[in-house]
């Protein structure tokens, strides 16, 4: 029977959402939850932590006796945690997702479809998430098809979201997701939806990234490199602070290395870092042919 009180996990959530990933950990001790609600806030919790790169602090406190959920956030946290984790988290994944009585768990898809995108298999993503059932999963959905250049199948995920709840902040944040996309004329609606959240929220990394990117689109270089520099001042190690600033400064006509080589370090694995290599080899490449 669905409840007709307020959401006691309402604001966690949002905060989770939204990138406050520290706020969401400190507001986390809500009273009297059911025992459902309190998986759900211990995974948002964990994720929370993950989100922070404390990875092994899930790993260490999640056992093997924890709700599938949990387990399936353990995985994410191993995942990420080491590329020496990645085959047999796979393996561990794809025994869950067989196991009939818990694979359709929606925590245990949404992980599923999370590794698999960082892996680029965005097909097995898209086997485990499309079926939806949940607003993340439909969120997850939208930043897939986005990565696949699919805007037509994102736009009709993002429909389905709005028909459900188009206040909702995950629905929101695919919106702005889906038309910096699309661009054009779609980056000032985009920017409009960051300005809102900016408004309404406290700033996040996430926030401040999604409007400087949308002032990058339209060629506002200054205003990006001011928030994306405060998006530095609150995490000095976020991957898409420091690709984006790496973007804005070549733009600004402005030094890149020390960004660069923070994200080489932080994130060997991100794909500016792929791509500044490659144009290093055929540089290399070129430069002994020359010689």
């Amino acid at each position: 029977m669905a409840s007709t009180g307020p959401d006691p996990l309402f604001g966690l959530r949002n905060n989770f959402y939204i990138g406050a990933y520290q706020a969401a950990i400190n507001n986390s001790d809500v009273p009297n939850l059911s025992a459902d609600d309190a998986v759900e806030r211990d995974t948002l919790v964990y994720r929370s932590y993950i989100a922070l790169g404390s990875y092994q602090l899930v790993i260490n406190e999640i056992d093997d006796s924890a709700a599938t959920p949990l387990q399936a956030v353990k995985l994410l946290a191993l995942y990420l945690s080491s590329p020496d984790n990645k085959e047999t988290v796979i393996t561990s994944l794809h025994e869950l997702l067989g196991d009939s009585a818990i694979g359709n768990n929606p925590i245990l898809r949404l992980i599923a479809g999370i590794v698999f995108m960082h892996e680029q298999d965005y097909n097995e993503a898209l086997t485990h998430t499309n079926a939806g059932g949940t607003m993340e999963l439909h969120a997850l959905n939208v930043q897939i098809f986005i990565k696949m250049h699919r805007s037509d199948y994102a736009e009709k995920q993002l429909r389905i979201m709005q028909q459900a709840d188009e206040d909702h902040t995950l629905t929101q944040l695919a919106n702005a997701w889906l038309n910096l996309a699309v661009g054009g004329s779609k980056i000032q609606e985009a920017y409009l939806i960051f300005q809102d959240f900016s408004e309404k929220n406290q700033m996040t990394s996430p926030i401040l990234n999604g409007k400087a990117v949308c002032c990058m689109h339209m060629g506002n270089f200054d205003e990006a490199e001011t928030l994306l520099l405060e998006a530095l001042n609150k995490d000095t190690k976020d991957s898409e602070t420091l690709a984006n600033l790496v973007v804005c400064s070549l733009h600004l006509g402005k030094p890149s290395t020390r960004y660069l080589s923070q994200l080489k370090i932080s994130h060997p694995d991100h794909m500016l870092v792929g791509r500044a290599a490659s144009a290093e080899e055929i540089f290399d490449r070129a430069v002994q042919t020359v010689a």
